[in-house]
């Protein structure tokens, strides 16, 4: 069986690049917020409030695309519904996000902005407990781990895989892209939840509240590499790139393989929601648009770029991809589409296996 790349680097390596990946996150979690909050404005040292939320939101996509590589590029299941589970927990956190603004609104309502406009008396019943910041940490990582069971436990029963799989996951985030849309379904229709005013007691708004946030979303892309790393070269990890290279060999074994895509299928899943709840205090809004397959579509283009099965990979791929986007949507926003077509053809013809291939391009040239 085909063994993943980064399991050939770390068997020549060790954990050594990995460590080094890790520290590297850990340094930038300590020093961009510290810039942001400690230095004074006019200070070449400064990192601007623009700065440091890009950088957040660009390291919450780094989490969203190491998720879809644990399903993709570990287990070969090509997931283009994955901005689902990122949106669920945006939506998640977004609900006790709108009950924080209190009567802070327009309306001046103990009730959401959008509720008193189309004339709602009560919260709904799924909004019991959303101004409970322990509750709504359950639901960011229960309710897209729920959907991706029910989900998977009847995709994977009927043996669907391939293009097939792709193709209704897709279907799957476009009918919840519509159910959100609706203004009757209680989640602000297509404006979506906007307008925060704090979180956990403090303003959203604030200094330290950015440099906290962009904290913790370094924290998890570190914590999750680490344990996707841990995974990746465990038993239960070496029995997901047999599913992926040689589904029917493994089931001949002995091996239930709708038990192991089903166990990673659900923990991509809830790690997108994460990943998901921290964008949304960082950018200010939630709507139904980040369910757009389109959405879903470039994630998988940052862990092409990047190099599906490598881990670090699809982190690398979020950050140029996304670094790009930022430069091409101000300088050349018309452009920007045909420029992101590009590098996906790039990819796909020169790099089949993403900017992570470079690397062992570069080690066989050496050794």
């Amino acid at each position: 069986m085909h063994q993943p790349l980064t399991l050939r680097l770390m068997a020549q390596l060790g954990p050594a690049l990995t460590r080094v990946m890790v520290v590297l996150l850990l340094m930038l979690a300590l020093a961009l917020p510290l810039s942001h909050v400690y230095v004074a404005p006019d200070s070449a040292w400064y990192v601007s409030a623009y700065t440091l939320t890009l950088l957040g939101k660009i390291v919450c996509f780094a989490v969203l695309a190491l998720a879809l590589d644990l399903v993709w590029g570990y287990t070969g299941l090509l997931s283009l519904g994955h901005g689902l589970f990122f949106a669920l927990g945006g939506y998640a956190i977004g609900m006790y996000l709108m009950r924080g603004i209190g009567r802070e609104g327009n309306y001046q309502s103990a009730l959401p902005d959008f509720m008193v406009f189309l004339d709602w008396h009560t919260l709904p019943w799924f909004w019991w407990g959303s101004d409970s910041l322990a509750w709504v940490l359950l639901l960011v990582v229960a309710v897209p781990g729920l959907l991706a069971l029910v989900f998977g436990f009847l995709a994977f029963r009927s043996r669907i895989k391939g293009v097939y799989f792709s193709i209704i996951t897709q279907a799957l985030t476009y009918a919840a892209m519509l159910l959100f849309f609706r203004n009757e379904t209680g989640f602000g229709g297509n404006n979506g939840f906007t307008d925060f005013k704090r979180i956990a007691g403090y303003a959203i708004a604030a200094p330290e509240t950015r440099a906290v946030l962009f904290v913790l979303s370094v924290l998890l892309l570190a914590g999750s590499l680490a344990g996707s790393l841990w995974l990746v070269n465990s038993r239960f990890g070496r029995i997901l790139t047999a599913v992926r290279d040689a589904e029917n060999r493994l089931m001949f074994c002995g091996y239930d393989p709708v038990r192991f895509k089903l166990a990673i299928w659900v923990l991509s899943a809830m790690l997108a929601g994460l990943a998901g709840a921290l964008y949304v205090p960082q950018v200010g809004i939630i709507n139904p648009g980040e369910m757009s397959p389109a959405n879903s579509i470039e994630v998988a283009i940052w862990v092409a770029l990047g190099g599906r099965g490598t881990l670090l990979g699809p982190i690398l791929g979020a950050f140029v991809v996304n670094g790009a986007k930022s430069w091409f949507t101000v300088a050349f926003p018309e452009y920007w589409l045909f420029f992101l077509g590009f590098l996906f053809i790039a990819a796909t013809l020169l790099l089949p296996r993403g900017l992570m291939g470079l690397v062992r391009r570069g080690e066989d040239k050496t050794s």
